[in-house]
């Protein structure tokens, strides 16, 4: 079970630690901080990604701005509720390797279930786009909820899931910046390359 909980949630980065280890929490004494890693697309543009590592892990002390990194692990949510955003998105390490320059890995698979009904919508350029959250199962009855978006045929297939049904998928994580009340705000999300119904 617990191997297929791991399955269902594997993201890959690889990049260079953009910013510096953070403190997030604190779990019976094990502490949680946060970093961020620069990867970019094909386009040129770049994704800027939260990690999450343990200060147990075994090259904590290493990760530094300016380090190149492989990082395999999943992608995870929380609820904040005292800030925006509240939806709270990190890849949560398992393996970390150094590399010797950046890297543009960015994979993610996803099995879970659709637990909002998708909106299916248009862009300015009159593009096909579709938004989704999808519930992955994790260990001890937990899930994450992963903000995921789809466009052109996939979109349209993806407006055809309803509540409940059970989707795998394939992508990238992808980093976005937005506007509200005047503040730069930065949303993070799922962009699928491949999407299936059923197992």
């Amino acid at each position: 079970m617990e191997k297929m909980m791991i399955e269902n949630n594997v993201a890959i980065l690889t990049g260079e630690i953009v910013e510096d280890l953070v403190f997030s929490h604190e779990v019976f004494g094990e502490g949680f901080y946060t970093m961020k890693i620069a990867v970019s697309r094909l386009s040129s543009a770049i994704d800027t990604i939260p990690v999450m590592v343990s200060d147990r892990y075994p090259v904590f002390d290493q990760l530094k701005a300016g380090s190149f990194v492989s990082v395999t692990g999943q992608y995870r949510s929380y609820n904040r509720h005292d800030a925006e955003p509240k939806l709270i998105l990190s890849v949560f390490a398992r393996d970390i390797f150094f590399i010797d320059e950046p890297g543009t890995t960015n994979e993610i698979t996803l099995a879970g279930n659709i637990c909002k009904k998708p909106v299916l919508r248009e862009t300015p350029l009159h593009k096909h786009v579709c938004d989704l959250l999808v519930a992955v199962n994790r260990q001890y009855e937990k899930s994450d909820y992963i903000p995921c978006i789809a466009w052109g045929r996939n979109a349209a297939f993806s407006n055809t899931l309803e509540v409940g049904d059970f989707v795998t998928m394939s992508g990238r994580i992808q980093s976005r910046e937005y506007m509200k009340k005047e503040k730069k705000m930065t949303t993070y999300e799922v962009s699928i390359s491949r999407i299936s119904k059923g197992e």
